[in-house]
C-alpha cells in the first residue's frame, strides 16, 4: 500500500523520531512511504542516505510540498494517511484528494484511512481513547473520518514500534566491538551509563556520587542537549570543588549523533541508560537493561501523573520511583546516594519482566497494518 505519513518537528527530535521509525518499519515490510516533514535536518544523522533518496521504500518530501497542485496532481494516490502527533494535514493536500466526482469514482477510488497517531502513555485514558472516530464535519473531506490511534503498553492498545528482526539484530549485538568502534575501551569492572536527557536537577549529585564510588563508572553522553547540560555540570564542579573526580572513577565519552541504529546499540551496550522523551524510552525497554527516564516537562504538571503511570505498569520498586521523582525534579533535591548497585539489579528485573509481556503484543505497525486493511 501507499501511505503518506506527516510529521512537523517541534523540538528535541522525538516526533520525527517516532515518524522515522514508523517510516522504515513500514518499507521494511514492502509498503510504500511518503514522509512530509518540515525539517528534515535530523534525519541527516539519524537515518543516513534517507535524503538522497538511498531508503528503499520512503521517499522523504518538504512540507510546503504538500501545497503544491502541480506536485500533488502527479502523485498516486495513498491508502493511508497518518497525521504524526495531530499535526493537522494541509487544507491543500486533504482537497486534492476530496472526491468531487462522480460516485462511480469515487466506489473506484476509496477515501483514505485517516489516521492520528497519538502520544504514547500508559494512563488508562488511552484505552478508552483508542481508536475512536472522529467525523470530519467541514472543509473539503466533509463526511470523511479521522480515528485516534494510540500507542500503549496493553491489548487495548496500538502497541509499540518494533522491528520485526529486532530479536535477531539484538542477538548478534556484540557490545565490546560497537563500544571500540566508538573508540571506547571498557575496563575491568567498570560500569557503562549512557546518558540522554534534557537537565535533571540532580546530575551534579549524581556526578559526584559516581566519582566517589568504588565501582569505576564511564558515562557515554549523547550528543546536542544532553552533552551541553553535562558539560555545563561538570564545568561548575570544577570551578566549585575541582579535586571532585581526584579518585578517577568516573570516565566520560561524549558521542557524535547517532543513527537510530546506533542509539539501539548504545542502548545494548550500557549497564543503566538515562533516557527521555518518547522514542528512547521504547527503544530503553526493548533493551531490558535498568533504566531512568526523564519524561517531558509540562506546564501544568501533567507528567506528573504521566510518569506515575509508566513506573506503575513496569512495576517499579520503591527506589527506582525515588530516583524518577528526584531526577525528573518532582521532589526535592536531597543529599545522599542516588544510585546503590544493589538495587539496580531489581530495576532491571522489572524492566525485563515488562518488556516480556510487551514482547507477546502485536507492535505498532502490524496492528496499523491490519486496521488499514480491515477498514479499506
Amino acid at each position: 500500500m501507499q501511505w503518506d505519513i506527516f510529521c512537523r518537528v517541534v523540538d528535541n527530535f522525538g516526533d520525527i523520531g517516532v515518524c522515522w521509525r514508523l517510516c522504515a518499519d513500514l518499507s521494511a515490510r514492502g509498503e510504500q512511504v511518503r514522509l512530509w516533514v518540515d525539517d528534515a535536518s535530523t534525519l541527516e544523522w539519524m537515518a543516513p542516505g534517507a535524503l538522497l533518496g538511498s531508503w528503499s521504500g520512503v521517499q522523504v518530501l518538504d512540507w510546503k510540498l504538500s501545497t503544491d497542485p502541480r506536485l500533488l496532481s502527479s502523485l498516486s494516490a495513498a491508502a493511508i494517511w497518518i497525521e504524526g502527533f495531530g499535526c493537522e494535514i494541509a487544507p491543500e493536500f486533504i482537497a486534492s484528494r476530496a472526491h468531487s466526482a462522480s460516485d462511480i469514482d469515487q466506489m473506484c477510488t476509496p477515501n483514505p484511512i485517516w489516521l492520528n497517531l497519538e502520544y504514547l502513555s500508559a494512563q488508562a485514558y488511552v484505552e478508552r481513547s483508542h481508536g475512536l472516530q472522529s467525523p470530519i464535519g467541514h472543509g473539503p473531506a466533509q463526511g470523511w473520518t479521522k480515528h485516534f490511534y494510540y500507542p500503549g503498553f496493553s491489548d487495548r492498545t496500538g502497541g509499540l514500534l518494533r522491528e520485526r528482526d529486532l530479536p535477531q539484530r539484538m542477538a548478534r549485538f556484540n557490545a565490546q566491538d560497537w563500544l571500540h568502534a566508538q573508540g571506547i575501551v571498557r575496563k575491568t569492572r567498570e560500569r557503562m551509563l549512557s546518558v540522554f536527557c534534557y537537565e535533571p536537577p540532580v546530575l551534579a549529585q549524581l556526578l559526584k556520587q559516581l566519582a566517589t564510588d568504588t565501582t569505576p563508572t564511564h558515562l557515554l553522553v549523547t550528543s546536542g542537549r544532553s552533552g551541553a547540560f553535562v558539560r555545563g555540570e561538570i564545568g561548575r564542579l570544577n570551578g566549585l570543588q575541582p579535586s571532585w573526580n581526584m579518585r578517577k572513577s568516573l570516565s566520560i565519552s561524549y558521542l557524535p549523533p547517532l543513527s537510530q541504529h546506533d542509539f539501539d546499540h548504545l542502548l545494548w551496550a550500557c549497564d543503566l541508560n538515562f533516557v527521555r522523551g518518547e522514542d528512547s524510552l521504547v527503544r530503553a525497554l526493548w533493551a531490558g537493561k535498568p533504566l531512568v527516564w526523564q519524561i517531558y516537562p509540562q506546564d501544568d504538571a501533567a507528567h506528573h501523573t504521566k510518569l506515575t503511570a509508566f513506573l506503575d505498569m513496569i512495576n517499579a520498586p520503591v527506589s527506582l520511583r525515588r530516583l524518577h521523582a528526584q531526577w525528573n525534579g518532582i521532589e526535592p533535591t536531597r543529599s545522599g546516594t542516588l544510585l546503590v548497585q544493589d538495587e539496580i539489579a531489581a530495576w532491571g528485573e522489572s524492566v525485563k519482566s515488562s518488556r516480556d509481556r510487551l514482547l507477546k503484543m502485536d507492535d505498532l505497525t502490524t496492528q496499523i497494518m491490519r486496521f488499514a486493511r480491515k477498514n479499506r
